[in-house]
C-alpha cells in the first residue's frame, strides 16, 4: 500500500479529471530547456492489434502530464482515432507527398514539439520507408529530432514476423515492442526458443506490456466515442456530465494507471523531453 500512495499523481490521469487535459507550452521542459520536436509512431503491419486504443492511451497519458501533442491518423478517409480525440488529430495519407509535408515539414516550427501517428494496418513498412527516403531517419540519426516507435505486435507468428522487417530502419529509434494483450495471449512464452528467436535477437529500447481492458468497460467506451480520460470523469464528448457506471469507469481507470506505469518504466517522458540540437 505504501508505494502506491508514493506514486506520483500525474501519472494517473483518473486523479485529476478536470486538469488531465490541461493545455500547457510544449515546447519547453519542464526545467525550461527547449524540447526538439519528437514523433512517435504507433503502428504494425498486422490488423487487428489495438494500435489506436493505444495511440487513445498514448495521448491521454501525455495530456495527463501537461504535455502538448498532436497526432496524425492514417486511416483514411475516416479516422478512427480521429473520431475519439477530433481536437488534437488529423487524417492524413502517408502515401501522400502534401500529406508528408504536413507532418514533417513543420516539426521545426510547431509550437507542439510532440507528432504522434497511428499507423493504419499494413502501413508500417510504407511509412518507414517514407520516413528514409525523405531524409527524417538521417535527421533523427544527426539528433535533430527525437523518434519513438511503438510496434505493437500480435500474437501470431507473421505478426512476430514483421519484428526482423522493421529492425533494419529503427537503429537510431527508440524502438519498443509492444505486446498488446488484447486476449489473453501469451506471446509465446510457453515456448523458449520462439520467444528468443523474435524477441532477444532484436536491439530495442525494451518492451511494453499493455494488459487487458475489461471488454464490457471497452465498449461502454466505443459508444461514448470520448476519451479514456473523459469516460473515466464521467462526462461526455461536449463536457456535459454523463451516466457511466462507476464499474466500468473504475475498470478503465485502473487500466490507464498501469498503462501509465509502463511509459513511466521505459521513461517516456524523458525520452520526449530531450534537449533540442541543431535544426535545419
Amino acid at each position: 500500500m505504501a508505494e502506491k500512495k508514493s506514486k506520483p499523481s500525474k501519472q494517473h490521469p483518473a486523479a485529476k479529471p478536470d486538469a488531465a487535459r490541461a493545455p500547457v507550452e510544449s515546447s519547453t521542459t519542464k526545467q525550461g530547456a527547449k524540447m526538439k520536436p519528437a514523433v512517435i509512431i504507433v503502428g504494425a503491419d498486422k490488423g487487428g492489434v489495438g494500435k489506436t486504443t493505444i495511440s487513445r492511451a498514448l495521448l491521454d497519458y501525455l495530456a495527463a502530464n501537461n504535455v502538448l501533442a498532436r497526432a496524425f491518423d492514417t486511416e483514411t478517409p475516416r479516422g478512427t482515432l480521429h473520431r475519439f480525440h477530433p481536437d488534437e488529430t488529423s487524417i492524413v495519407d502517408l502515401t501522400s507527398t502534401s500529406d508528408q509535408m504536413k507532418i514533417l515539414d513543420t516539426l521545426a516550427t510547431s509550437q507542439v514539439k510532440v507528432s504522434v501517428i497511428d499507423v493504419r494496418a499494413g502501413g508500417l513498412g510504407p511509412a518507414l520507408v517514407a520516413l528514409e527516403d525523405t531524409g527524417f531517419l538521417d535527421a533523427a540519426k544527426a539528433g535533430e529530432f527525437t523518434f519513438i516507435l511503438f510496434h505493437v505486435l500480435g500474437s501470431s507468428i507473421s505478426s512476430l514476423d514483421e519484428i526482423a522487417e522493421i529492425a533494419p530502419y529503427v537503429g537510431d529509434a527508440r524502438y519498443f515492442l509492444v505486446k498488446n494483450h488484447v486476449n489473453d495471449t501469451t506471446f509465446f512464452e510457453w515456448d523458449p526458443l520462439t520467444h528468443r528467436k523474435y524477441f532477444e535477437k532484436v536491439v530495442t529500447a525494451g518492451e511494453i506490456t499493455i494488459p487487458k481492458l475489461n471488454e464490457m468497460s471497452y465498449e461502454k467506451v466505443e459508444i461514448a466515442g470520448t476519451p479514456f480520460t473523459t469516460f473515466i470523469a464521467n462526462k461526455t464528448a461536449s463536457g456535459d456530465d454523463a451516466d457511466h457506471s462507476f464499474v466500468l469507469r473504475g475498470y478503465v481507470r485502473t487500466w490507464m494507471n498501469r498503462i501509465a506505469e509502463e511509459f513511466d518504466r521505459v521513461g517516456l517522458l524523458e525520452l520526449i523531453s530531450a534537449k533540442g540540437g541543431k535544426t535545419r
